[in-house]
């Protein structure tokens, strides 16, 4: 059968709601597809960027409801705490592993999209710092999608359309203002939905995401790393690294994962030593090994508070707080 494209996808994060109100506010009434966003959004906030979207242009926008059938001329908001996806031509929402440190992430969107809609996906990445989004684009252009991204010299945070543009070259590279005219060529673009090939690896990294039956173990190879979410095993195949519980990263959300890690680290150590310290000077007029134990506390003390600075940069930013 052919169609157009009528799935669009959209990622965006810092920096990624100006360009979203304005890309929406661009889109005709009578688009022939859906629309589905997966921005960063902080825990608690409650419908209310499904609210600015909707008034950002002419089509409804609204927050995603689990089980609701994706209708054209609709954009899906991901809700605080879950990831949007897409199954079955119906919306999902899981409260499953986090991708990248974030829940919602753009990665689980696009993915089931490409494996739900193959060649009628149209995948974008807007503004946003790291690379959420980047594999997910991969996804999309295996399955015979179009992806497009934001000019990185325009976006506030280029960090997630370039890192979608290195993944995919061949990508379209548009201002914000122009990406919405693409987006209804695109729907206006038959393509053929037949034949379309299987993907395994796809398809058992979105069953992570749904209720069902314990997944098998991750595929690739144990890279002798803990997660920086919950401390298990990570295998990483092909750059990318996941957990048995299924959190996933990428080697730059990665690294910057382990960084808030060893911060957090450093930080309770601080306070154990502290406390330590604190008990001994109370102890130190009943026992003389006690105050030679208060001294040496002191010394780890003041190793541990040399790391924070390093750690926060060398200006001291981590004392501050």
């Amino acid at each position: 059968m052919t169609v157009g494209r009528d799935t669009i996808v959209v990622a965006a994060s810092a920096g990624g709601v100006e360009a979203l109100r304005v890309l929406l506010g661009t889109l005709p009434a009578e688009l022939p597809a859906a629309v589905l966003v997966a921005p960063h959004l902080p825990p608690r906030d409650g419908g209310g960027l499904a609210g600015v979207l909707d008034r950002a242009g002419p089509l409804k926008a609204v927050p995603a409801e689990d089980a609701a059938t994706v209708e054209h001329g609709h954009v899906y908001v991901a809700r605080p705490g879950h990831h949007l996806l897409v199954h079955d031509g119906r919306i999902r929402l899981s409260h499953g592993p986090r991708h990248h440190g974030h829940r919602p992430a753009a990665d689980p969107l696009f993915i089931s999209a490409a494996l739900d809609a193959g060649v009628r996906v149209a995948g974008v990445v807007l503004s946003g710092a790291l690379d959420d989004g980047a594999r997910g684009c991969v996804a999309v252009e295996g399955r015979g999608g179009a992806v497009a991204v934001q000019d990185p010299a325009e976006a506030a945070f280029p960090g997630m359309p370039s890192a979608a543009l290195e993944a995919v070259p061949n990508a379209a590279v548009l201002p914000v203002r122009e990406l919405a005219g693409w987006l209804v060529r695109q729907t206006r673009t038959p393509v053929i939905t037949e034949g379309e090939a299987d993907d395994a690896e796809i398809r058992r990294e979105i069953s992570r995401l749904l209720p069902g039956p314990d997944p098998a173990e991750p595929d690739g190879a144990l890279a002798g790393l803990g997660c920086p979410e919950c401390g298990g095993a990570m295998y990483e195949r092909a750059g990318h690294y996941v957990c048995r519980v299924g959190h996933a990263w990428s080697g730059e959300s990665f690294v910057d994962a382990q960084s808030d890690a060893v911060e957090r680290a450093l930080w309770v150590a601080v306070q154990r030593l502290e406390e330590r310290v604190r008990i001994l000077d109370r102890m130190a007029g009943r026992r003389f090994a006690a105050r030679e134990e208060a001294a040496r506390a002191r010394e780890a003390l003041d190793t541990i508070r040399v790391l924070q600075v390093q750690v926060g940069g060398g200006d001291g930013s981590l004392l501050a707080r």
